[in-house]
């Protein structure tokens, strides 16, 4: 392919590639994302791919290895356009009558979704409960294309965005744009985006840098992979248009080390990008030049923290520094350096193409945008979910979740992974907003959600998370090192039977002081379970305590 010298050529490309493709034809699209793949999808790939090549089958269907889908528990998935017609735990065997119904036009019926409870059969994707209440502006477009092909990505639109950022947008209109718009970071903390842009624009250098912070090390959350393996592009595009609205030519995708098909997928991504003129020098002939180097964790939770990031990217110990000092001021080499997750780096495409007006349309007054959830626990529909911003947790977790398992309780949701919090059921209208769950313990960090019944033993709960982090903290500052081990022993000793009068009282004292005292977010925001759960279910706390008591 030859490089893209302008924005009309990209667009000449994009016609001549719709213009090669039968929108009516039939295409199955087999999910290749990491729980399909788990389930053995690659066998269901290989079974379509040699059902098509029959006679008269391979001018008639075609077929596409994608991204994750989002319904996790029921995969293998595939989807069948065009109608979107979806089927679930699929098995190579089924495959030839999935390829002759898709020939046809028909609907495999055994294999459509039929909901547990009514019997009711759903067979398009707007129809899948766990899907019909979703608004999947990110991760919607992972069934329509291969990851690994640039050309699926721009004949849906690829690259417009930054084709319109360089041509018809100045950076401070850019800038404008993303402020406007109120994109909050989805890697945690939710600040908005726009601010920390304007501090790296601002910053007195020449030399800026731009990083996805593609890390993604807490247990339970799997949505950025989700996004980033099956829509690699998106991304990328975010990106470039950050850098340009900041002034950076040099960025940086840090990920973890142990994904192969991410790693693959993003080197892929950043190879084609290249080869047609989207990265590099001059991009589009725009004249603007910028750069992307890939760089890998050295296996450990805290490194995925901005300023320890930062160091490894330098090729230092993933030690963090202290909070003041600004990244967006003095990052890498004392570089500003402008750092976003995945997710937030996805939207920006959106918001630039569509406005921010559009945008803001979506969601609530302090909290913009849709939100992806890594949905698991003790729910009936474990995945990937997009909603709105301001969905109630009872819409995720009742309605597209399924409710719990085998027909139990729910006790409890925890947001956040290991330096989230707990909220019982009680709270379960509460809206999904950054300063709604913050208030009540439970910050939605970047957007792990575990479902938890009525079985659920709380302060193991507790325990368990503290243990990760104690395992994971970089041992630096003394309160993390320190403060965090106390407050295992504690809770290990009250779980055992050996809680003794007081402990409650020395766990809250711990809390309060590794919160205040500790260098980073993971020692600052580890207490965040066990202040949560001694908030909401401190009687399960007393109870160990006493019945330990009593056994003695």
């Amino acid at each position: 392919m030859p490089r893209l010298h302008s924005a009309g050529e990209l667009e000449e490309l994009r016609a001549g590639i719709l213009s090669g493709r039968d929108p009516d034809k039939p295409c199955i699209a087999v999910c290749a994302g990491a729980a399909c793949h788990g389930l053995d999808s690659r066998s269901v790939l290989s079974a379509c791919e040699k059902e098509v090549r029959k006679p008269g089958l391979k001018a008639k269907v075609d077929v596409r290895a994608t991204g994750c889908h989002g319904f996790c528990e029921k995969g293998p998935n595939v989807i069948v356009s065009p109608g979107e017609i979806c089927y679930f735990e699929v098995k190579p065997e089924d495959v030839p009558e999935v390829v002759a119904h898709a020939a046809k036009g028909t609907v495999l019926d055994r294999l459509v979704y039929t909901h547990p409870e009514t019997g009711e059969k759903a067979v398009h994707l707007d129809e899948v409960p766990f899907y019909k209440q979703q608004t999947r502006v990110l991760i919607g477009d992972n069934p329509k294309i291969d990851p690994t092909s640039i050309e699926d990505y721009i004949a849906l639109g690829g690259y417009a965005a930054l084709s319109k950022a360089l041509f018809e947008m100045s950076p401070d209109k850019l800038l404008e744009e993303v402020k406007k718009a109120n994109l909050r970071g989805r890697g945690g903390g939710g600040f908005p985006a726009g601010l920390k842009w304007e501090t790296a624009k601002n910053a007195p250098s020449d030399d800026k840098y731009v990083i996805v912070n593609g890390h993604e090390g807490e247990p339970g959350a799997f949505m950025d992979r989700a996004l980033f393996t099956g829509n690699p592009h998106k991304v990328l595009e975010g990106l470039i248009i950050g850098a340009y609205t900041i002034g950076s030519h040099q960025g940086f995708i840090y990920t973890r080390h142990d994904s192969p098909q991410l790693i693959e997928h993003i080197e892929k991504a950043l190879a084609q990008a290249e080869e047609y003129g989207l990265l590099g020098e001059d991009i589009l002939g725009s004249g603007f030049n910028f750069k992307v180097e890939l760089h890998f964790d050295v296996g450990i939770f805290v490194s995925g923290e901005s300023s320890a990031l930062m160091r490894s990217i330098e090729g230092n110990p993933p030690e963090p520094r202290p909070k003041y000092i600004r990244t967006s001021v003095a990052g890498i080499w004392d570089k500003p350096s402008n750092l976003n997750n995945v997710e937030t780096w996805a939207n920006v495409p959106e918001i630039v193409s569509r406005g921010a007006e559009w945008y803001t349309s979506i969601g609530t007054e302090q909290s913009k945008g849709t939100k992806l959830i890594s949905l698991s626990g003790h729910v009936v529909n474990s995945g990937v979910v997009e909603v709105p911003m301001g969905t109630p947790l009872r819409t995720i977790v009742c309605d597209i979740g399924g409710g719990v398992q085998g027909g139990k309780k729910l006790k409890a949701v925890h947001f956040g992974g290991p330096m989230g919090g707990s909220i019982p059921e009680s709270l379960i209208d509460t809206p999904l907003g950054f300063d709604e769950l913050a208030t009540l313990g439970a910050p939605i960090g970047a957007g792990g959600l575990l479902v938890m019944d009525d079985e659920t033993d709380m302060v193991e709960v507790a325990r368990y998370l503290l243990d990760f982090l104690t395992s994971e903290s970089c041992g630096k500052c003394v309160p993390c090192r320190e403060g965090m081990w106390q407050m295992l022993k504690i809770l290990t000793n009250i779980t055992k039977g050996k809680g003794k009068s007081g402990d409650i009282g020395r766990l809250e004292d711990l809390t309060d002081v590794t919160g205040v005292a500790c260098l980073c977010a993971l020692g600052k925001t580890a207490p965040d379970p066990v202040r949560s759960m001694l908030r909401y279910f401190k009687d399960e706390f007393e109870a160990q305590i006493a019945g330990g008591s009593e056994a003695r």
